[in-house]
């Protein structure tokens, strides 16, 4: 059961706080891989090419300016045998199956030698990875959040970003969905209760406010 009233005049007054970045930034991209930008696949988003072009544009700012910064990629034993019930409920993750060329990330996203890459296997990059002890061990308080697809490994990141004492910005134009509903309603709810959602403008103004490491 849900209200008869428009969803912003629901939330009004209710859920209008904001979060301010703090010292300490770090870039994570999730998921930015071929099963998403390959027309062929059955993850394709028609919108995923933008984002990593966005995205491309701040993981530069990053190299800059000594920001850490964090890919994750997916991939699974043949048969999903480490991916649980997850793999279960959702059996087009076979196509992150290793020796999948979906699963790779294409070859015009930034990633520097500096850089970190955590294979996952669940929505969070945060799940049973390590990735907030690392983060800790840097010192980062804020993290700049954009990747595929928004709706899942976004949204649940970002989540356990917030979950884990980390600043969650969310950058709007740096995140795709297979359909603009779930992108819409999720960077909403997660305005609304659990991070910042931001343009890609506002992200560079973070990074370059950012002390260097």
């Amino acid at each position: 059961m849900v209200g008869g009233e428009g969803r912003e005049a629901n939330y009004a007054g209710v859920y209008e706080g904001h979060l301010r970045p703090g010292n300490k930034p770090a870039l994570l991209v999730v998921d930015m891989v071929e099963a998403y930008l390959e027309p062929i696949s059955p993850l394709y988003c028609e919108t995923a090419r933008g984002a990593l072009e966005v995205t491309n544009s701040l993981v530069n700012a990053c190299h800059e300016t000594q920001i850490p910064v964090v890919f994750t990629n997916v991939e699974y034993e043949s048969g999903g045998a480490d991916g649980g019930i997850f793999y279960k409920k959702a059996p087009v993750l076979k196509a992150f199956d290793r020796g999948s060329s979906l699963g790779a990330f294409p070859d015009d996203l930034q990633i520097a030698q500096s850089d970190t890459v955590i294979t996952k296997q669940y929505p969070s990059a945060f799940f049973d990875t390590g990735l907030a002890e690392m983060l800790k061990s840097q010192q980062v308080d804020t993290l700049i959040i954009c990747g595929y697809s928004t709706s899942g490994c976004v949204r649940a990141s970002a989540l356990d970003a917030m979950q884990h004492g980390f600043i969650p910005f969310v950058v709007r134009d740096a995140c795709a969905d297979r359909h603009a509903d779930p992108h819409e309603s999720n960077l909403f709810d997660l305005q609304a209760k659990y991070a910042e959602v931001v343009d890609n403008e506002t992200a560079h103004k973070i990074i370059g406010a950012a002390k260097p490491a």
